[in-house]
């Protein structure tokens, strides 16, 4: 009975030491074994074996990127005003002996770190360059936390300036010069506006006039060349009438000329056109002198042809006979030399 329990114990026991001589390391984790209190060995992923109450597995580390939050810090600016910031990290373990035994919490180290590297960073910049400046910040803590966390077997992938929250007043007088700057922006915008308008506005009143008065300029130019056209035709008509007048006229007198006509006739001739005068509806009449004078001889001449045309012992011819003695019009003075008469 005694030598079955003793096997039975001694079974248990070895199964008991090949569980515990059998480790399975899961994906991305290393496990840090120790003997007998002293580093032995780094245990990778997949199935490990170590020597059972000899061996001890201490630590397993995750070799994936870690976030860590790090609490939110009351840091002071370089203007005095005091500010609220949130950050947050991310590091990677490249060294899982280094990070076991370099330092004991390495979450903890970079909280204290990065609280300690913020206050430095800000403390030298105003509220405007802190709210505008995360990049700054963010590559600033990164420089500084390289340098610590090297010797720890950790690197920091990325450090992120979550969020920065200064007083409630801060934010007050900021929303207030915000809309104060907007405000401004929108009036400059429709001062500019409106003065490009009237600069639009303008330019076209310019090119209207100017277009106008080019319009009137050509119109002018245009009336007047054609108010000179017209008139060089008219002369040109006129001289052209002229010409044929006077050619008519130079025909008359050439023919005139050709008829070899006395001056007798002539005088007969200016004394009918007086007569054809004289019946017209003037209450006035204009002779010149010459034509009296030429009357007495008219009146002989006249005679003359009756007694030539009519037959011999005719009483017309009896009265041609007789001289005629030319009667001057009444009104008419012996010495004047053009006689007025009315009708």
């Amino acid at each position: 009975m005694v030598t079955a329990v003793i096997l039975v114990l001694v079974m248990l026991l070895a199964l008991l030491a090949v569980v515990r001589s059998v480790r399975i390391i899961p994906q991305q984790r290393v496990a840090i074994v120790e003997r007998l209190g002293k580093y032995q060995a780094t245990l990778h992923p997949g199935v490990n074996l170590i020597i059972p109450f000899i061996d001890r597995v201490v630590r397993v580390l995750d070799l994936r990127t870690q976030q860590v939050i790090v609490p939110p810090q009351m840091v002071i600016t370089k203007d005095n005003v005091q500010i609220q910031i949130d950050t947050v990290f991310f590091y990677t373990v490249v060294d899982p002996r280094m990070a076991t035994y370099n330092i004991a919490n390495v979450v903890q180290g970079i909280q204290n770190i990065t609280a300690a590297n913020i206050r430095q960073v800000v403390g030298r910049m105003e509220l405007d360059e802190t709210l505008a400046g995360r990049d700054k910040i963010s590559l600033a803590l990164r420089a500084a936390l390289d340098e610590v966390t090297e010797s720890w077997g950790v690197r920091i992938d990325r450090v992120e300036i979550v969020d920065i929250k200064p007083p409630r007043e801060i934010q007050d007088a900021m929303e207030k010069q915000m809309k104060a700057e907007r405000e401004k922006r929108a009036s400059i915008l429709q001062a500019e506006g409106e003065r490009q308008a009237a600069i639009l506005r303008a330019e076209g009143e310019k090119q209207s006039r100017i277009l106008r008065a080019e319009g009137e300029r050509e119109s002018t130019i245009r009336q007047a060349e054609g108010l000179r056209q017209a008139q060089q035709l008219e002369a040109e008509g006129r001289a052209a009438a002229i010409r044929l007048v006077a050619e008519a006229e130079k025909n008359r007198i050439e023919m005139l000329r050709a008829a070899q006509l006395d001056a007798n006739v002539l005088t007969y001739q200016s004394f009918e056109a007086l007569q054809g005068v004289a019946n017209g509806q003037a209450t006035k009449l204009i002779v010149p002198s010459d034509a009296v004078a030429a009357l007495g001889g008219l009146a002989a001449l006249r005679s003359a042809w009756t007694f030539a045309e009519a037959p011999a012992g005719s009483d017309q011819a009896h009265r041609s006979s007789h001289p005629v003695t030319p009667v001057q019009p009444s009104g008419m003075g012996p010495t004047q030399s053009p006689t007025e008469s009315g009708e």
